[in-house]
Order: C-alpha cells, then sequence, then structure tokens
C-alpha cells in the first residue's frame, strides 16, 4: 500500500501518542520535503520535532517530480497531493477540506486523523473515545459536534468490566 502523507496527521497523532498506529494501518508513510521541513521547523511543537529527529524507519521522505500550485492551499499540502498522484498512492493523510477536495478532484483517496482513528480503533489498536477526547482538550483540532456526536456514537463507550453485586433486600 502506497501512503502519502501531509504534515497535520502526523503532527496531531504524535500529540495524542497515537503516531504508532500509522505503520499498523499503512506499512511505510511517504512525506515530501516541505512536510519533513514543517515537522521539524522551530514552532512546531517539541514532541513533534524530537519525534522527527529520530525518524522511524516506516517513515521515507520523497520530492515529487513535478509540483504545481493549487488555489488556497499550503506548500506542505500541495506537495502531499503531488507526490500522491506521481505514486498512484492508495492514501493520502491530510485534514484540511480543501486540501481533501483537491485531492478528490484529482483522483487522490484523501483521509484525515478522525479517519485514522476510526481504522485504528476498528482494528483495536487505540480507544476511539480516549483519542478523540485527546485530540480535542491537547491539540487545536477542531471538527463541528455534529461529526464529532455521530463518530462517538458509532464508537459507544465499552461496557462496564467490574462484576456487579446483586441489590441487597
Amino acid at each position: 500500500m502506497i501512503v502519502v502523507s501531509d504534515t497535520s496527521p502526523i503532527r496531531y497523532l504524535i500529540l495524542i501518542r497515537a503516531i504508532d498506529v500509522l505503520p499498523t494501518l499503512f506499512g511505510e508513510v511517504l512525506i515530501p520535503p516541505t512536510v519533513a521541513a514543517e515537522l521539524s521547523h522551530a514552532k512546531t511543537p517539541e514532541p513533534v520535532r524530537t519525534w522527527f529527529q529520530t525518524l522511524p524507519d516506516w517513515v521515507k521522505v520523497q520530492s515529487p517530480v513535478k509540483v504545481e500550485a493549487i488555489a488556497r492551499l499550503d506548500p506542505g499540502e500541495v506537495e502531499a497531493i503531488a507526490l500522491a498522484l506521481e505514486l498512484d498512492a492508495d492514501r493520502l493523510l491530510i485534514d484540511d477540506n480543501a486540501g481533501k477536495r483537491a485531492a478528490k478532484r484529482l483522483g487522490v483517496t484523501a483521509i484525515g486523523t478522525l479517519a485514522i482513528l476510526d481504522l485504528a480503533a476498528k482494528q483495536g489498536l487505540l480507544d476511539f473515545r480516549n483519542a478523540v477526547g485527546t485530540l480535542e482538550t491537547n491539540t487545536n483540532f477542531r471538527m463541528p459536534p455534529d461529526l464529532r456526536d455521530r463518530l462517538l456514537n458509532e464508537h459507544p463507550l465499552p461496557p462496564d468490566k467490574s462484576p456487579t453485586e446483586p441489590p441487597t433486600s
């Protein structure tokens, strides 16, 4: 499976300590040089910079051959879409809505952080509710309340596993 990532899904997964789901879900993940630069930038949160300093073997930096500007997208998003197109990637990991729409118009399947967390939860790799709660409280990630509610309803609370005692009379 060929997977290319923009900055934000990697950044958010690092910040909520769920980055290890990526190699399990996708194997290798490719990032373009601009995404690498964003992950290691001085203004990037320290945990992300630290993670990037010892880049895991399953992350590879690869330059796209040709990059064409796409209106309203930042350079990392444009480069990630270009690389995904060139490699005929199975997935593009990207959170920006305009980036997802641009990728879709170009025939690239794009998924964001929430979809990654959903896939990981369905494979038993993490607790979806806990991951979303951490995402909301520990990062600047925002989602519409109706989407949040719908996704949380798809991942109900696990049944209480503590033994119940019969009522006393």
